[in-house]
């Protein structure tokens, strides 16, 4: 575990350069991005700072947030608002940058502002939820969420975090009806792309889509315009349209032309449609800057499908230091370790994480894990429930189809692993570059049979 902040930079100075393990083969989160990756994130999940941060923070360049507010704060150190604003900014930052140790920062920093003004706090209660979220500790997102709403119903960040966290904990109706209801009383992009991802799980990528053309067509700001190309880039990659992805990803590139996120949407699109050292050079740069773990696992997988191994490995092995800064910021990585570590770790570590996560919270992302780690284990006749439970919302994503194909060939149910696979397949050709290859080997296999 890392003691301090020296010795925190020296871990991430060491992840960057990709050469450096702590602690045993945990790893984490598979090329698949999990919700949290899909709803968590993006540049207006940091709530508008209260008034007077608000005026401090005015024509601040990205990244300068922090250091403004922290100035702020030495000459006027019982400013609640600021304090709040902060804490905000601090779970942005970690979730920039890939390093979780600013969230004991931001829990500092919430738990100031309430010291400061305990009553009718909205904005540190949704500050708190958010990070309880990026912490992966739904149901106290989901608390903090309704005490800010009870103070302020129109609160952005506090209708936000409130969908997310009812998704996470895989409440999806209720999701749904949080999503409308936050748009009646708050319409904007936040809401709007959360919506958007409500409709995805449920199955029905077209009305996904139109929402966020919507959100896109309503984006005024260069980063609202680059989060919502992206959410479209990423929603078009999912279901195999990699043009589509790369001309969505350029423009959010266009707008915010470091935005890491549409650079690794563009990663994958250039992977899907098989320019693999496009891909492979454009993940190097994104992990250089922020090593989070499905970029790690990402680039470790293209370079398995580029005849690298070595450098897959390490990449693999980075990724246990991932989990011990994770765990050391207060984040539960059991969800994200689940799927890595079935794959290119410890399959009883995996299996433990996917149990642990599991009980929990029963989400499709849950089932999912749950199921792979069983089979890897050796035990797909448990697993297979697991795994139909997953697709039981309609949600399209290839890789829980190829999970389910794999695991109904292993139960020996041919026809449904037939059917599986090549709608995986169909959904989304270069879902991953391993598991992709896999899954046509298989498939392979039962035709000839």
């Amino acid at each position: 575990m890392v003691a301090d902040a020296a010795a925190r930079q020296v871990v991430m100075t060491r992840v960057r350069r990709s050469g450096w393990r702590l602690g045993a083969g945990v790893v984490g989160l598979a090329f698949v991005l999990t919700a949290a990756g899909a709803v968590l994130g993006g540049p207006d999940d940091v709530p508008a700072a209260p008034a007077a941060a608000g005026a401090v923070l005015s024509g601040a360049a990205p990244g300068q947030g922090v250091r403004i507010l922290q100035d702020r704060l030495k000459a006027q150190p019982k400013d609640a608002g600021a304090w709040a604003a902060l804490g905000a900014a601090y779970v942005e930052e970690a979730r920039v940058s890939g390093d979780p140790s600013r969230y004991p920062q931001a829990e500092d920093a919430l738990a100031r502002s309430l010291e400061l003004r305990p009553d009718g706090n909205a904005d540190a209660l949704a500050g708190r939820a958010a990070l309880a979220a990026a912490r992966h500790d739904f149901p106290a997102a989901l608390r903090d969420a309704d005490r800010a709403l009870a103070v302020n119903p129109y609160g952005e960040r506090g209708l936000a975090v409130r969908i997310d966290a009812l998704v996470e904990l895989g409440r999806y109706p209720a999701a749904l009806e949080a999503a409308r209801q936050a748009d009646a009383r708050r319409p904007g992009i936040p809401v709007f792309t959360r919506l958007a991802y409500v409709r995805e799980l449920r199955g029905d990528t077209k009305e996904a889509r139109r929402v966020l053309e919507l959100a896109l067509g309503s984006a005024v700001t260069r980063a609202d315009v680059a989060y919502t190309a992206t959410a479209l880039g990423r929603l078009a990659w999912s279901q195999g349209g990699y043009d589509e992805a790369l001309r969505q990803c350029g423009r959010a590139l266009k707008a915010e032309p470091e935005n890491p996120e549409a650079r690794e949407c563009r990663a994958r699109a250039l992977a899907g449609k098989g320019e693999l050292r496009a891909a492979v050079e454009e993940f190097e740069e994104i992990v250089d800057r922020s090593p989070l773990p499905g970029r790690l696992v990402a680039l470790g997988e293209l370079y398995e499908a580029s005849g690298r191994p070595g450098p897959a490995r390490r990449q693999y092995e980075v990724l246990g230091t991932w989990a011990e800064l994770a765990r050391a910021g207060g984040v539960n990585p059991d969800l994200d370790t689940a799927l890595a570590a079935a794959d290119h770790g410890d399959r009883a570590e995996a299996l433990r994480a996917a149990r642990a996560e599991w009980q929990r919270r029963r989400t499709v992302h849950t089932e999912d894990a749950l199921a792979w780690a069983l089979h890897r284990a050796g035990r797909s006749a448990e697993a297979l429930p697991h795994a139909r439970a997953a697709t039981a919302t309609g949600y399209r994503d290839a890789a829980f189809l190829y999970h389910r194909g794999m695991i109904e060939r292993a139960t020996g149910e041919r026809a449904a692993a037939r059917a599986s696979l090549t709608r995986a397949l169909a959904i989304n050709p270069a879902f991953s570059p391993v598991g992709a290859r896999e899954a046509r080997r298989a498939l392979d296999g039962l035709e000839a049979s």
